[in-house]
Parts: C-alpha cells; structure tokens; sequence
C-alpha cells in the first residue's frame, strides 16, 4: 500500500490527506517527526519537510504540491485541476495562494508559533507574530469570503485542488480554536460544505495528546 508521511497538523499534510480521500486512494499513514531529520527519510526528501508519498512500486514524491500534481496526472478521474487551461491556471494561482501567501501570513505566525514551536521545542511564541498572524487572517478571511460568493468553488464552478489547500490551512487553525467563523459568515458556509464530504472524515477525526479542539471542530452543522 501507498505511503504518506506526514504530519497531523501540518495543512499541505492535510491538503494531500484530503486529495487522497477525495479521489479514493487509499494509503497508511505514517508520522513524521520531520524537525529530527531522520536520515532515512532524508534519502527520500532531502528537504526534510512533510509531506511525502511512496507509491507501492517505491516510486518517492515530496512535497505537496508536486504530490497533488502526480496524483491528478497519474489518477485523471476525478479531476481536481479544472478542465480547461484557464481554469487550471487559477487553481494553481490560488493553490499558491494559500500555500504560499495565507501560510507565510497566517498559518506560519499562528499554527506555527502557538503549536510548532513548542511541539519542536524551540521556546515560547513570538507575540508580535501572532499579532500580526491575527491581523492578517482578517484580510484573508475577506478574500475567501469574496470568492465563495462569487464563485461555486473557490477557482469556479469545479471543486478544485484550491479548496482543498484552503481548507487545510483553515482546518488547522481551527482545529486550535484560531477561527471566529461569526466574522466570515460565507467563509463559514463553503467550508461547511467542505466539512460534509465525506473525504474530510479522516481529518475531522485527528486528535494530538495535550489539545483539544473546539466543540465544532467536527460538527458538520457548526
């Protein structure tokens, strides 16, 4: 069977989780504890990051955006990069935008400093880092909430490996009760649908010793 390393709460972790389900590929899951930099799974990604897939004929892909890519070359049903070339462009301009900008914004100064800095042990938070992850998320939350009622899906009217990395970030904060969802109410409703897929179960159903997530960290009806 497939393999994924990975990381619970590490969003582009989920991303690939969730693209996985979604197109009904099963694979074990496999922590990874990446900030040891173990040197054997260093042989299979020398950035030392998570995610990584190992196919079963041992074929090793790294990071999650290449994995999404390959599954969605190497699994064409189901597509999740749109049909045409312009909807696969914006896929990959908003996949970028929340693997690229939201993280370094966002995910990085909250997810990061309130949970992956102690979890590597590499002291307390930076207050003005999350300070400035808060401030941020607002301008963000506004952007998303323009596309959801602009739009069907976030890229347009496919379901799109765009929600997908939008809603891994999403899931991660919220899973550390970092999400005021009364302040993005058609945020709030895309994710809901989102949530009620049924590929989402596996990442509703994370736990980590010493969290807890909210009360509506996986109600379907929150």
């Amino acid at each position: 069977m497939r393999i994924l390393y990975h990381l619970p709460q590490s969003p582009y972790a989920r991303k690939v989780r969730l693209v996985l389900s979604e197109k009904r590929l099963p694979c074990e899951l496999r922590p990874e504890k990446m900030w040891e930099r173990r040197s054997e799974y260093l042989e299979m990604n020398p950035a030392g990051t998570v995610p990584t897939l190992v196919e079963d004929n041992g074929l090793v892909i790294p990071d999650s955006t290449v994995i999404c890519e390959y599954l969605d070359e190497a699994y064409p049903d189901n597509s999740l990069m749109g049909r045409t070339l312009s909807e696969r462009i914006e896929v990959r301009r908003l996949t970028a935008w929340f693997d690229g900008k939201f993280a370094s914004e966002v995910t990085d100064n909250l997810y990061g400093q309130k949970h992956l800095r102690r979890l590597t042990g590499r002291g307390n938070p930076d207050p003005a880092a999350i300070r400035t992850g808060y401030a941020a998320l607002r301008y963000h939350l506004d952007y998303l909430g323009w596309l959801a009622e602009t739009r069907k899906w976030l890229a347009g009217s496919l379901l799109s490996q765009a929600d997908f990395a939008a809603a891994a970030h999403l899931s991660t904060l919220d899973f550390l009760g970092e999400l005021d969802w009364s302040i993005a109410p058609p945020v709030k409703e895309w994710y809901a649908r989102m949530k009620s897929r049924p590929s989402f179960r596996g990442v509703l159903a994370d736990r980590v010793p010493g969290l807890v997530p909210p009360a509506h960290y996986a109600d379907l009806d929150f």
